[in-house]
């Protein structure tokens, strides 16, 4: 070896990901350490939500994030390998054509399913949890379907459209009500009548969610019964073939598709070696997280065995632990090679979640000692806000972002705790029009304006009046009584808005241009243009504090400020028009485009035809210009030159 010292994360997992990403941050000035990243596959998986690809609610892309994206800007090495021997006394790990050496080797490699010796479990079942396991998975539930529809044998058929989840723990129960869901749209898309689609979970334990308490557990059997889901409890597996499954002295289900999630074990890497394991492979660990056998060897997520002090069971292989294991297996080799005090696991678990479909959750979760329930919208709401937590540290607002187009704004059949609300969408073309006109009457607004700021810029007509001039102070009162009397405004506002009125104009007219001039009733003549937008108390008292401190003179006049102010409201109202009308950075454009109406409308002067404005702003975020504007031939080169800014990069300030 070098001087440098070596460190391995064997697995790209939550818990391999998360402490890559932690001794980065850690060693990130310190050249004398390496940080290595090793796994089979080139990307993160999602495990959590293998059951949405499975069943159709997301995307296969949705569940998967490439690791070299995770890590990019930071100091780890990813490397695609697959390591088939670990020599802990040489520090080696060894694959088919490479070696690698380490001072320091963190296992998180996770989990597989295990079979318990079940006669045809393996061989005959479909997996859950992986990447390829889940799109196989949905690939086969559709192929059951196309063959089915074309099936003329009763029994064949009916083997075809019967699906069998054994386990029903948390990744049985959630794999079996997304196809709980699924199944009304494979059954309006191959023409089948749901009643011929039969769906078993079933379980050798007396009842399912075992760790939930027994209100949680009732509420599952009654959402499962309704989406037609038949529960089969204390049936032992003793056999499954391809075409059946045997539940013991329960009989027998005919079935083409058994989907297996009945329990785990430690990844055969680990399971082969000699390191003292115990409960299915999982590496014993001390306090620290260190294996028994080797100090250097440190173990992180499922592949955990420790047993806290005072509990009498050890750590449990869920998504918390994972994350709680990586900050204090960072931090132990951090002060192993720097120095310091070591810490001890003392972890603090905060519940649990299920999902059964995608409109419906149930959630045991507080802290050690105050659990408490939930179920229905408020579970999922807790689920997906958990969710957004743990992603944010795996790969921050792009993949939040990310989960939130999937699992709300793009979701399809109103499968989301909040139905198909915010997933319905139209053409972007529909908002030509709108775009055009609101982009119009800005520009307008701008160039009326420019005139006035061009010939006197010491003018001020867009900020009201100091509370020391009559004029302002009777507005003031006006708008406080709900009168019809706004405040002193300018002729040519007197003048649009009449113009306006006798031809009966209701909205988006010259009364929006002229409101954002109502500020000049000092200069110009009085008159009343209708009532104005209330505005709560407490806003106008921090509008009347901010000018008096940065626009208003101690005489009565306006500061220097206050001319910029004008000056730049104008220029944006000018540049902004513009934006909107060609098509360029609509997004942006039509988010200044609501900070200006709502700046008019803290100011007390804005007519109620400012709520268009607002909702035209509003309405034209989403991309308006990227039909029949410039936006569509300019904002996807600006993307990739985005994305190769090494800080956005590195904190992921981007969308895919």
């Amino acid at each position: 070896m070098n001087g440098k010292k070596k460190i391995v994360l064997l697995g790209g997992g939550y818990g391999g990901i998360l402490t890559a990403k932690k001794l980065a941050n850690r060693f990130k000035k310190d050249e004398s350490v390496e940080i290595t990243l090793i796994d089979r596959n080139p990307y993160h998986t999602m495990l959590t939500e293998l059951h949405e690809v499975a069943a159709g609610r997301v995307s296969e892309d949705s569940i998967r994030i490439n690791l070299k994206k995770v890590l990019a800007k930071r100091k780890v090495d990813v490397v695609l390998d697959e390591i088939d021997n670990i020599d802990f006394e040489s520090r080696v790990l060894k694959s088919e054509n490479n070696s690698y050496e380490y001072d320091y080797l963190v296992i998180g490699t996770g989990s597989k399913p295990t079979f318990f010796g079940i006669t045809g479990a393996k061989e005959f079942s479909y997996q859950l949890w992986s990447y390829d396991d889940a799109v196989n998975l949905k690939e086969h539930i559709l192929d059951m379907f196309r063959r089915a529809v074309k099936e003329k044998d009763k029994q064949k058929r009916q083997r075809m459209l019967t699906f069998v989840v054994v386990g029903a723990g948390f990744t049985g129960i959630e794999m079996i009500g997304e196809l709980g869901e699924w199944k009304d749209r494979l059954c309006k898309d191959f023409n089948i009548d749901k009643k011929e689609v039969k769906l078993y979970v079933v379980d050798a334990l007396p009842k399912i969610l075992p760790i939930f308490p027994d209100k949680l557990i009732n509420k599952a059997v009654r959402r499962l019964k309704k989406l037609g889901i038949q529960i089969i409890t204390s049936a032992r597996i003793t056999e499954v073939s391809k075409d059946s499954v045997t539940l013991g002295d329960k009989g027998c289900i005919d079935t083409n598709t058994v989907i297996w999630a009945a329990g785990v074990e430690g990844s055969d890497v680990v399971g082969n070696t000699n390191i003292n394991q115990e409960g299915r492979k999982r590496v014993v660990t001390n306090e620290k997280l260190q294996s028994v056998d080797y100090e250097n060897v440190y173990v992180v997520g499922d592949n955990i065995f420790y047993v806290p002090e005072g509990e009498e069971r050890p750590v449990p292989q869920m998504v918390e632990n994972a994350e709680h294991s990586a900050s204090l297996a960072a931090h132990n080799i951090y002060s192993d090679i720097v120095g310091g005090e070591k810490k001890s696991y003392k972890p603090a678990f905060h519940g649990a979640m299920v999902c059964i479909g995608g409109k419906y959750g149930l959630a045991h979760i507080g802290a050690p000692g105050k659990f408490f329930t939930l179920s229905g919208f408020f579970a999922m709401f807790v689920k997906h806000f958990i969710n957004l937590v743990y992603f944010f540290q795996v790969a921050g607002f792009n993949k939040c972002w990310s989960y939130l187009m999937h699992e709300i704004f793009h979701v399809k059949d109103n499968r989301s705790l909040v139905g198909g609300h915010f997933a319905k969408s139209s053409p972007n073309f529909w908002l030509v029009p709108l775009r055009l006109l609101v982009g119009y009457k800005w520009l307008a607004q701008g160039l009326d304006k420019l005139p006035k700021i061009i010939q006197d810029p010491s003018h001020i007509f867009l900020i009201p009046p100091p509370a020391t001039v009559e004029a302002t102070s009777a507005a003031s009162t006006a708008a406080g009584q709900g009168t019809e009397a706004v405040a002193q405004v300018a002729a040519d506002v007197t003048s649009a808005a009449s113009a306006m009125a006798s031809q009966g104009s209701a909205v988006v007219s010259q009364a929006v241009v002229d409101a954002t001039s109502a500020a000049t009733a000092a200069a110009d003549t009085a008159s009343n243009v209708g009532a104005a937008l209330p505005v709560p108390g407490f806003i106008e008292e921090i509008v009347r504090w901010s000018m008096e401190t940065f626009f208003y003179t101690s005489d009565g006049g306006y500061t220097v400020l206050a001319e910029i102010f004008q000056t730049g409201m104008v220029i944006a109202e000018i540049i902004v028009g513009t934006l909107l009308i060609i098509g360029l950075f609509t997004a942006v454009s039509s988010v200044i485009s609501i900070a200006m109406g709502m700046m008019i409308w803290t100011s007390g002067m804005a007519p109620y035809e400012m709520l268009w404005y607002l909702a035209g702003g509003i309405a034209l975020i989403g991309g308006s210009g990227s039909v029949f504007g410039v936006d569509y031939y300019v904002l996807p080169p600006l993307k990739k030159l985005w994305k190769k800014i090494g800080i956005v990069k590195k904190y992921y300030l981007y969308t895919d």
